[in-house]
């Protein structure tokens, strides 16, 4: 416990990671947010050393664990089986944001000297994801089937494994190509489903996830173009704004960062409109979509 005996953040944080149930670690998240928002919680982390911060969460046996390339095709919507395996994927996927979520908080916060603002984006991404998680599970069972009946992958993990000692490539890697991925090809899962007359899920996705998942790839943004700055500015408040030149240097070094981070280009199309929402333009992206050569 920090000060006074009272929690800190990040040990609110590890307490979630180390949550193996995934529906407590969602509610669990969500008694850890509000007490944050609310004020109940108010030391970040504790100046003391803390609890390491566990290279992977407690997770519970029951979802059998594939290969990417071993994952069967989810098809398209268009039969109940499908419908079942594309919740269920999208169920397994905000499982591992909600720890994603708690372990920027708890890997990164303290050892960056990072700012209350931080905390509290991050505090608010993992509970919109703890939300995501409860819902497309009920939907899930409302479809006669249960988180952990397919198999998943852990290829969100394993990103998060090779980002461990680096926030910039965490941030770029995690918020700004695989949630960016999501809202490039989220509008076509939603009318997939909708073209298989199940409204539910699509309105679920449409007005839930898909405008909350917009506000996390933000945050990845705003955080990216914050620590590559303080780095030239240590005095950076976090209430900062971005010339034209230093916006250049900051795609410069994310593109560099993903290229150093991410095997292979990105792939289109591009959900332009969603990504300009979340701050960045195609200056940002559009040049990994093709292959980097050694004589850029």
């Amino acid at each position: 416990m920090g000060e006074l005996g009272k929690e800190t953040l990040v040990e609110a944080a590890l307490r979630v990671l180390n949550t193996a149930d995934p529906f407590e670690k969602a509610r669990l998240g969500d008694e850890v947010a509000e007490k944050w928002l609310k004020g109940d919680i108010t030391i970040p982390y504790h100046a003391s050393p803390e609890t390491p911060v566990p290279d992977r969460p407690a997770r519970l046996a029951n979802v059998k664990l594939v290969s990417p390339s071993e994952m069967p095709k989810l098809g398209k919507a268009g039969s109940l089986q499908s419908r079942r395996a594309i919740v269920h994927s999208l169920v397994h996927t905000e499982s591992w944001a909600i720890d994603l979520s708690w372990d920027i908080i708890a890997r990164f916060g303290k050892q960056e000297s990072m700012p209350i603002d931080f905390f509290t984006d991050f505090v608010k991404v993992a509970q919109d994801e703890g939300r995501h998680f409860t819902l497309l599970a009920a939907r899930l069972e409302e479809l006669g089937s249960s988180y952990g009946a397919l198999p998943a992958h852990d290829g969100l993990w394993d990103s998060a494994i090779a980002t461990s000692k680096d926030l910039l490539a965490r941030l770029a890697i995690e918020h700004c190509v695989h949630e960016a991925r999501g809202l490039d090809v989220l509008p076509t899962t939603i009318s997939r489903f909708r073209n298989g007359g199940d409204e539910e899920t699509a309105e679920l996705l449409e007005k839930v996830v898909y405008p909350e998942e917009i506000t996390h790839c933000a945050a990845g943004v705003k955080w990216f173009k914050y620590i590559y700055l303080r780095s030239k500015n240590p005095a950076l408040d976090s209430d900062f704004e971005v010339s034209d030149e230093s916006e250049a240097e900051v795609i410069q070094k994310f593109h560099e960062t993903v290229r150093a981070f991410f095997r292979g280009p990105l792939k289109p199309p591009f959900n332009e409109a969603a990504r300009k929402t979340a701050g960045f333009g195609p200056q940002w992206y559009e040049p990994l979509a093709v292959k980097a050569f050694s004589t850029e």
